[in-house]
């Protein structure tokens, strides 16, 4: 048993909020030494009488060992966490939630100061961490190299998903995700308030609801494909002129149900201004074209009318 510790990856994680915690509880259990750094030292001392070195400071953390996963707050908290740590040879892989533009800076940051560098973007909740069965998983990108490197390490508390050298993509990934997963509770929260007033379960709603949400969730494949092949006419079952037709029947409803349409108009009005100008036997895709910002120059206008656009 001591051998196996041994032979495992050192790790060093730099903050114990609820997801720092899981991700250290579950290298821990597996046996991977250990050492963690919390702004906060009361987080810190059940590592301590499980066996995990705690570090007085995130520079003397990072110093303990090569691999260094970062996972704090914010992007200004990396910052301020590492202002006095020597990353020279070391590997950073930092799972703080970042937009692209800051993982890619934070990697350009981290070779600077002689670190290699991943960026992550974590698609779990803490409870999934360390549960297989869970489905989470972690989105990786920046250096192949260093990925392959960590690879079993990094699949301990959570799967992986390798996405481009690019460091910015797994911040994009992530966030791709999670803007259309609220996306899909907001269609939720619309379809639990028209019925709010009426005689009618939430939970018996909750089961069509989500069966519904299931058999069109495959509707990305198709939207993938049209986006590929430029033809927005391809496969086309119900076609924009008929859903924009039919969009006055859900703002009527939403009034007389006294309920809100802010969730739907935003989207409604971006189906009519696509069916103004371009092919009402398409699909929806268009209006993923309206929501794309052209720069100035390629639209060939003065950039503050490309901006108004």
């Amino acid at each position: 048993m001591a051998q196996n510790t041994v032979e495992k990856t050192p790790v060093t994680i730099l903050g114990l909020g609820a997801m720092g915690t899981a991700l250290a509880r579950t290298w821990l259990t597996a046996g991977h030494p250990l050492t963690v750094w919390n702004r906060t030292p009361a987080r810190t001392g059940a590592f301590a009488t499980e066996g995990a070195r705690v570090a007085d400071t995130a520079a003397a953390a990072v110093a303990a060992n090569t691999l260094v996963v970062v996972c704090l707050l914010d992007d200004a908290s990396v910052d301020e966490a590492l202002a006095g740590a020597d990353l020279a040879g070391r590997d950073l892989v930092n799972l703080t939630t970042s937009t692209p533009a800051q993982a890619r800076a934070r990697a350009q940051w981290a070779r600077e100061r002689g670190a290699r560098y991943l960026d992550g973007g974590i698609m779990a909740v803490p409870p999934m961490i360390g549960v297989p069965e869970a489905g989470g998983y972690v989105f990786y990108s920046g250096s192949r190299a260093l990925f392959e490197r960590y690879r079993e390490t990094l699949a301990v508390p959570v799967g992986t998903a390798y996405v481009g050298e690019d460091a910015g993509f797994a911040a994009l990934h992530d966030v791709a995700l999670l803007s259309a997963m609220y996306g899909m509770f907001a269609g939720a929260a619309h379809a639990f308030a028209l019925i709010r007033k009426e005689d009618v379960d939430p939970a018996t709603l909750a089961p069509l609801l989500s069966d519904w949400l299931v058999a069109m969730a495959p509707a990305v494949h198709q939207t993938a494909e049209q986006l590929r092949s430029g033809d927005y006419t391809k496969g086309v079952v119900s076609n924009l002129a008929m859903q924009v037709a039919g969009t006055p029947t859900f703002l009527s409803t939403a009034e007389q149900q006294g309920v809100s349409p802010e969730l739907l108009t935003p989207y409604f009005e971006l189906m009519r201004r696509r069916l103004a100008e371009g092919d009402g036997e398409e699909d929806l895709t268009g209006v993923i074209d309206l929501l794309v910002r052209r720069p100035a120059a390629a639209a060939g206008l003065p950039r503050a009318v490309s901006e108004a656009k």
